[in-house]
């Protein structure tokens, strides 16, 4: 059984999308970011980044100990390796499918994550930040609009490389990217949207760029304010 330490950010719906797509039973322990639950010293002791998401496999191959896993790059190779699924066994399709998958850890999520905390969460407008992150993020629309050019898929078949990326294009609007400008991207995004899967992952689930209300101070202070302490 698979604990998901979970919010409903793009990076918490990654694992989330995985394991309803590969029918791993699994649970969920909600993490409240803006009331700083991810600075708890038994979450920190899973997740010593504190960020989410995180598991615990309670029922690991081989049996022992359980395992925890924090970052969702590694949880999701983790959990593909463990279910043998949705990643090739072949040396290189395998080797495609995780240069996508850091292609989108290293570069898609941060991007996206910093045009729309400059775009949606900035207490005051910066205008070189809002540029710089939003015309990369495009950029890097663009790599991906390439890569599916002539392919159904990111890399071979529907694997994690998918799973990793699409969270990151579902808020593509505060991300301040048009969909119609990148006809390959938005045609996969529309086939992985209508997948049950998909369906049943966001079901209920409210963009985490779209507040209900302005934060408050506090809650500002505990998700953009914390140092090295």
């Amino acid at each position: 059984m698979i604990e998901l330490y979970f919010a409903a950010t793009p990076n918490g719906l990654k694992i989330k999308l995985f394991l309803e797509e590969t029918g791993l039973p699994y649970f969920i322990t909600p993490v409240s970011l803006s009331k700083g639950e991810q600075f708890q010293p038994a979450f920190l002791a899973i997740s010593p980044n504190n960020k989410i998401p995180a598991i615990v496999d309670h029922a690991p191959a081989g049996g022992g100990a359980p395992i925890t896993v924090f970052e969702s790059g590694a949880i999701l190779q983790y959990l593909a390796e463990k279910s043998g699924r949705l990643m090739p066994t072949d040396g290189r399709d395998r080797l495609e499918v995780l240069e996508w998958l850091y292609w989108q850890v290293g570069g898609l999520g941060p991007m996206g994550g910093q045009a729309g905390h400059f775009r949606v969460y900035a207490p005051e407008p910066v205008p070189y930040a809002v540029d710089r992150y939003t015309r990369e993020v495009s950029r890097l629309y663009g790599v991906l609009d390439r890569r599916l050019a002539n392919r159904e898929f990111i890399a071979g078949a529907f694997s994690i490389a998918d799973i990793a990326c699409y969270p990151w294009i579902v808020p593509h609007e505060a991300h301040g990217q048009t969909l119609s400008d990148f006809p390959n991207l938005e045609r996969w995004f529309m086939a992985i949207s209508a997948r049950p899967a998909t369906q049943r992952t966001y079901e209920g689930v409210e963009s985490s760029y779209a507040p209900k209300q302005p934060l408050s101070e506090e809650e500002r202070r505990v998700l953009f304010g914390q140092g090295k302490r």
